[in-house]
């Protein structure tokens, strides 16, 4: 090759390579728009848990109110019939739904627990799930509502965890185009107060909207409380409670629509559990277990009810998922909106200590039929609880009680000691009053039952199985004990020293 030619054959060769670098730039700049639209396509995921609530909503059959707000959510996605809780009170509820993991398997299962000197942390396999949105790129929040600037919202877990997996209280301090996972925690029922409906904590534009308060003597009340004039108002008083929650999802969902993101945000509404109540909350009848569930936003068909049995931990995939982040191979919670999704056989449920009152039991639900086990059927349902007792309903119960004016559905839980297994035909028995454990014409359901709970406690790793250490709930105790003295709360202090003394003379007794 002569020079020229050789010298020619080196431009044209740099050429070439500058041609190929800027088409291979070009090419990258055409595509990050395209790379920022997929990003914003991923879907905000925000929460709305309210506290101590059952499915009072009227598109769950409610006649007395009106919920158009949730009711509208609704119609704009699915509705699932048969929701529950794998807790019937908070601190065990939300363990185990900020992990997607039964609280039982994380050691997570006494009420606030963990919270003196004695610690409880999670496995090492498991992360709570706004630290995984966290790594996906999303702002994580917590908030109550109205929202308050750096005020998170309730926790309340039963393990050591790290504040800085939320990133702040308010979607709105996020980066410009993030995706958000936001929880939006409320008072729910425990707006209705000592005042009878809690109405002072509404605004004046809201009382304006929800109108008068609702009558108590318009209330009909589940067959197993007695028609006491206490348990009508405060029945009533929670109704208002339940609408002062659909009004604040009407502001939440205004918000969405004025900041353009009601199209772009998956919402799932769903109650931390149920009604507080002698039977609802801390117990496993579907008064304490069953809640609203309601998914409403991108990839949800409008209009549909569901009538397949879902758990709580299910949030927790179902939010996942709908984020394009991978599952945690241990994760318990199911990806129910997956159309390969299988539904489930059974919904479990456990009870352990709320406070200083020591309890084990656990239930599992199929469609038709629910089972409980009572491991202590030695004690009476109510025991002593400075928590439960203090509240008038319970206080009504036991004065119509010591009148003999109880009628045996509403003395059942007036009883001195129970039996080690319930079973119930919630088709025919929806209030779950006939225990049929010892009809022999269900002998095969019960040995179904039993032999499903048995192989869920094994297989999930219950840690309920072995009873709380006495280091562990003298240490919860101190903490509990010291609230009060430092609240000056005396009366309340004298009751919970006498209430510790009576449960560690009864596991005395029971060893």
């Amino acid at each position: 090759m002569k020079p020229l030619d050789a010298s020619f054959q080196r431009l044209t060769d740099r050429l070439a390579w500058k041609v190929f670098l800027t088409v291979c730039i070009m090419a990258r700049i055409l595509t990050l728009p395209a790379v920022a639209e997929t990003e914003e396509k991923r879907p905000n995921i925000l929460w709305i848990i309210p506290d101590d609530m059952s499915a009072h909503f009227s598109c769950y059959g409610e006649k007395l109110i009106e919920t158009p707000h949730v009711d509208r959510l609704a119609e704009r996605g699915t509705l699932f019939e048969k929701a529950f809780v794998t807790a019937p009170v908070c601190s065990t509820c939300r363990s185990a739904l900020i992990t997607g993991m039964y609280q039982t398997t994380l050691g997570a299962h006494h009420h606030r627990s963990g919270r003196g000197v004695e610690k409880i942390s999670l496995p090492e396999e498991v992360t709570p799930l706004p630290r995984l949105f966290q790594k996906a790129g999303y702002y994580t929040t917590l908030s109550g509502w109205p929202m308050r600037s750096n005020k998170l919202g309730k926790t309340d877990y039963n393990f050591e965890w790290d504040s800085s997996m939320y990133d702040g209280s308010d979607w709105s301090q996020r980066k410009p185009g993030q995706p958000f996972f936001a929880q939006i925690h409320t008072q729910g029922g425990k707006l209705r107060g000592k005042d009878a409906m809690g109405w002072e904590k509404v605004s004046g534009a809201a009382e304006k909207t929800l109108g008068s308060r609702t009558s108590p003597d318009a209330v009909t009340l589940p067959p197993y409380y007695p028609n006491h004039p206490d348990i009508r108002r405060d029945w009533a008083a929670y109704l208002d409670a339940v609408r002062m929650t659909d009004h604040m999802v009407g502001e939440v969902m205004e918000r969405l629509r004025q900041e353009s993101l009601l199209d772009s945000t998956l919402i799932i509404f769903m109650t931390d559990h149920g009604i507080s109540h002698a039977r609802g909350k801390q117990f496993l009848y579907d008064e304490g277990l069953h809640v609203p569930l309601i998914l409403s936003g991108p990839g949800i068909t409008p209009g549909v009810r569901r009538e397949d049995l879902v758990e709580h931990i299910d949030l927790a995939a179902i939010s996942l998922q709908a984020a394009g982040i991978p599952l945690p191979a241990n994760m318990q919670g199911r990806p129910v909106m997956d159309p390969t999704y299988t539904p489930r056989q059974w919904a479990f449920g456990a009870r352990d200590r709320c406070d200083e009152t020591v309890d084990h039991i656990r239930s599992v639900r199929s469609q038709r039929f629910k089972y409980i086990r009572n491991f202590l059927p030695q004690r009476p349902y109510l025991q002593p609880s400075a928590y439960k007792d203090a509240k008038a309903i319970l206080m009504a119960i036991r004065q119509w009680h010591a009148q003999g004016r109880l009628n045996p559905t509403q003395g059942l839980l007036m009883r001195a000691t129970r039996p080690a297994e319930e079973l119930y035909d919630l088709a025919n028995d929806p209030h779950e009053i006939h225990n049929l454990a010892d009809q022999t014409a269900f002998n095969s359901t019960l040995v179904q039952m039993r032999e499903a709970l048995n192989q869920w406690m094994t297989e999930t790793r219950d840690q309920g199985n072995e009873p709380e250490s006495a280091a562990m709930y003298e240490s919860d105790m101190a903490v509990y004990l010291q609230k009060h003295r430092d609240k000056g709360d005396l009366e309340r202090l004298k009751i919970l020293q006498q209430n510790i003394q009576w449960m560690q003379e009864q596991a005395a007794r029971e060893r």
